[in-house]
């Protein structure tokens, strides 16, 4: 298969969406997010994205010249207007901010609304750890997900992640969708010319399909733990717990009032997203070292 080196990928995705619309700024940001997704294997995320990213710009869908506004906040907390933003704009102005609040009373929490797609859950939790918290981020998304006990979508993928550092460098990082497989997964088996697994999601019939395209044209995946008698009402109510998080608190539209997937939308999606900071020096000291212990003990459990 041929490689492409990373420096050679970020340059083709600046150029990309600056002849899109991105300020510079904002290009760079926005393909440091999409390049991360693709070095750490999450490719559905990656410069998969691209695309959609270039098309919501000149369909006026997405504004890359504005800035996220604070619309209301206490010294923890803050409701933010993404304004349409591209989704690192967003995701950076929020994060930040979260974190700010965490340096100076212990917690930032900030709920957006008027969001765009943000790339890779992970990556925004991943920013509070670098500075030593605990760090979480949510977002709502179109209405993808099948609720246990009904053949229509009605939930998003409704990604939920975390990310606390240990000593030594070393961190534990959660980033899963609510669902048993985010959409971006199953376009890249559409590319590939490949089956999705049984369980990943349902056709027009309400039965599960292996077929990618079906399965994209359909919009119907499962929740998280697959059918009711795998425990998918679990994943079901993670997807709803984001959405109280998401839509529940920043007044954003709740997922089953967002437009319905495409690559090619003509109206924004007014998502809500939500960012979290938590100092572990506020609670028992040895964070770092109680985390490295799990971790250490995990990694050595017999195979």
């Amino acid at each position: 298969m041929p490689q492409v080196k990373v420096e050679e990928a970020e340059r083709f995705m600046v150029e990309s969406l600056v002849a899109g619309g991105a300020p510079l700024s904002e290009a760079k940001a926005h393909a440091d997010l999409l390049l991360h997704a693709d070095i750490v294997g999450h490719f559905s995320h990656g410069m998969n994205r691209l695309e959609l990213y270039i098309n919501d710009m000149k369909s006026g869908v997405c504004n890359p010249d504005v800035e996220p506004v604070i619309l209301k906040e206490t010294a923890a907390t803050a409701w933010v207007d993404g304004c349409d933003a591209l989704g690192a704009t967003v995701g950076n102005f929020c994060m930040d901010l979260a974190i700010k609040k965490a340096k100076e009373c212990g917690v930032g929490w900030v709920a957006a609304k008027r969001c765009n797609h943000y790339g890779m859950a992970g990556y925004w939790a991943l920013k509070a750890e670098k500075e030593g918290f605990i760090g979480m981020s949510f977002t709502n998304s179109a209405p993808i997900m099948v609720p246990t006990r009904s053949k229509h979508s009605a939930l998003g993928t409704n990604p939920i992640s975390m990310a606390a550092p240990a000593t030594d460098g070393d961190s534990i990082v959660v980033d899963m969708a609510t669902t048993t497989a985010a959409m971006g997964k199953v376009e890249v088996q559409i590319r590939k010319g490949e089956p999705i697994p049984e369980g990943w999601a349902l056709g027009p019939d309400g039965k599960t399909t292996t077929d990618p395209q079906v399965a994209f044209d359909t919009a119907r995946l499962m929740p998280l733990g697959g059918f009711e008698k795998t425990s998918g009402y679990k994943g079901y109510g993670l997807s709803a717990m984001v959405e109280v998080f998401c839509s529940g608190l920043s007044g954003s539209r709740a997922t089953h009032n967002v437009p319905t997937w495409s690559h090619t939308q003509t109206e924004a999606p007014n998502l809500g997203q939500c960012f979290v900071a938590v100092d572990p020096g506020c609670f028992a000291p040895g964070f770092g070292e109680r985390i490295a212990d799990c971790l250490n003990h995990w990694r050595k459990l017999e195979p």
